[in-house]
């Protein structure tokens, strides 16, 4: 996908801004208070000077009042500055909120075969770290830029009105401190860029290594992972000094150019007060006090602008990556007027399915079978073979390329998504549980399931003993991913799920593979009595654990090539009987 340019992605920052056009408004008028009451003052205290004539001789009691004056207005202004930042934080916290939200909702409806080729650390990554940068530079922008801005307008329109052959000076030399901004801002950007994107490179791999430390350590690989980390930290490491070392040039710079304008008005204020007639305008020394406080003024925003410019540069290319993921296809909606499963009676039929994840890569080719009402579908064949690609295509987490999957007798491409998947129940070899106590995670399938329907599940699945054993039996809360429980246990609280939900159709996805054999044997039982009358389709590599099953599928390089039962297959001596045998050879 084409990277967006950096004026897109400032129009769709802008675009995310409409919906606080009140808090904006706000902010708007209190920065013109804000600027106004600092352009004020400037011309106050050159009054105050001009009106200290010589020793002994001051307008004392109009000081007075004029002091007085600026006092309520630097008061004023410093009030509105704080309501000012309070709105800003207000609008930017709230427009992150908004990216990220809309981030987070596109992650739950892209397709698997967006997260299957994507680093889940680098998703991550782009879903808080960069929001967290996006920020930072907003809020800047907010603070500091239209402030700086109006500064800007505001001192150049009254030193032209005080003096305009010195506001001319002036704005000659303006474009010098533009350029050196513009040059610096323009090459930082890509180092910015550069360096968010190994921010993400790293983040992925400190949650690649954490979540599978065991195995890192049971092969001794830590001192390679800490090699591996240290080679992209030091890549990290002088992207980002570079990035911070061009962006720091800004300041400075402008800081420079700055001084030389200061000076400038310094110097042609200087000669008009010696030499009165050399210029066609006069003006009092209180004038160029006043004029000199504005090309100060004038300047220092653009010493302010610069460094939101370079936090700009940063924000807009962590912005570039959130929305690459918001603008990310979303898994196919349903059809119009798609059908919702109710109660189905479970035929499942493949009819002429074709399906690769690579278009040059083929897998599954003029697949046809018939499932009727409450068989047992067992799926066996080597690793790679397709099994587990059917059962994505039975849930529709991939959709087929050619061909058809009939639920009784409907196009699941023409079910709802949600309706399908809800009248299939999954236990998966790879186990899941969130964050929460058991009791959640057992009634993920069915919230409104009681606590004696969620005992009786759980007795059922052969977990209830072990889940009074814990500290608080059901209300226990566990980790993410099931904190400090066995595999064995976490498979047993998935398998719990499903007899809490009994769907009409079962996929058991090597659902019993870290569970020991006397648990298991009690659990196949279980589920025996759980699949009477439901379709099931079983997979599994022990191959003793589906010898029952009413028919095996047995595949090869994603085609079926043996079908039957057990009985039948074995008698035939071919691939099933070998695989089969190779298990129970001694």
């Amino acid at each position: 996908m084409a990277k967006p340019s950096q004026i897109k992605i400032l129009k769709r920052i802008l675009k995310q801004l409409k919906g606080y056009r009140l808090l904006l408004v706000a902010s708007i008028l209190l920065a013109l208070i804000s600027v106004a009451g600092s352009l004020i003052v400037p011309i106050f205290f050159g009054q105050i000077i001009d009106l200290i004539i010589g020793k002994g001789n001051v307008g004392f009691d109009l000081i007075i009042y004029k002091v007085f004056f600026i006092a309520s207005v630097i008061a004023i202004t410093a009030i509105c500055q704080w309501l000012m930042n309070v709105i800003n934080n207000a609008i930017t916290y709230n427009v992150v909120k908004d990216v990220r939200e809309e981030a987070f909702k596109k992650i739950q409806k892209l397709p698997l075969s967006y997260l299957d080729t994507k680093s889940t650390g680098d998703i991550v990554s782009r879903s808080v770290s960069d929001v967290d940068q996006f920020a930072d530079g907003l809020l800047m922008g907010f603070t500091q830029l239209f402030s700086g801005v109006l500064t800007i307008i505001g001192t150049l329109v009254l030193m032209l009105v005080l003096n305009w052959i010195i506001a001319l000076v002036v704005v000659v030399l303006t474009p010098i401190s533009l350029f050196v901004a513009k040059f610096i801002a323009t090459k930082t950007h890509a180092l910015f860029k550069k360096t968010a994107k190994i921010r993400g490179e790293q983040t992925a791999f400190v949650d690649e290594m954490i979540g599978n430390l065991k195995v890192v350590q049971a092969f001794g690989h830590e001192d390679e992972n800490v090699d591996r980390f240290n080679e992209i930290n030091e890549r990290y490491t002088k992207a980002s000094l570079n990035s911070i070392f061009f962006s720091s040039l800004v300041n400075p710079s402008t800081r420079f150019v700055n001084a030389i304008v200061y000076a400038a008005v310094a110097l042609s204020g200087a000669i008009t007060l010696i030499y009165p007639n050399l210029l066609p305008i006069a003006f009092s020394v209180g004038g160029l006090s006043t004029l000199l406080s504005y090309a100060n003024q004038y300047t220092k925003p653009f010493n302010e602008i610069s460094g939101v410019v370079t936090e700009l540069q940063n924000a807009i290319a962590c912005a570039g990556r959130i929305y690459e993921i918001i603008d990310e296809p979303s898994e196919s909606c349903d059809r119009e007027n798609a059908l919702t499963l109710i109660n189905p009676e479970g035929e499942v039929e493949f009819n002429s399915v074709y399906f690769s994840y690579v278009s040059d890569k083929k897998l599954i080719e003029n697949f046809n079978f018939k499932a009727k009402k409450g068989q047992r579908i067992a799926i066996v064949g080597p690793t790679g073979c397709g099994k587990t690609t059917l059962i994505n295509l039975l849930m529709r987490f991939y959709d087929v390329n050619e061909g058809k999957i009939c639920v009784d007798g409907n196009n699941i491409n023409e079910i709802t998504r949600k309706s399908l998947r809800s009248n299939y129940g999954m236990v998966l070899q790879d186990t899941w549980l969130k964050s929460g106590t058991v009791k959640e995670n057992i009634a993920m399938g069915n919230p409104n399931a009681t606590d004696e329907e969620i005992i009786a599940a759980a007795k059922a699945a052969h977990s209830h003993k072990f889940i009074m054993q814990m500290a608080n039996g059901y209300d226990t809360f566990i980790s993410e991913d099931g904190g400090n429980l066995s595999q064995g246990q976490k498979q047993l609280l998935c398998i719990t799920r499903i007899m809490l939900t009994l769907p009409p159709m079962l996929i058991l996805d090597e659902a019993t593979s870290s569970i020991d054999t006397r648990t298991e044997q009690r659990i196949q039982r279980a589920f025996a009595k759980m699949m009477k009358g439901r379709t099931s389709f079983i997979v599994a590599h022990r191959l003793s654990t589906i010898k029952e099953a009413d028919v095996i599928l047995v595949m090869k390089d994603g085609n079926v090539i043996e079908q039957g039962n057990h009985d039948e297959l074995i008698k035939k001596g071919g691939f099933y009987c070998n695989l089969y045998n190779s298990q129970f050879a001694h």
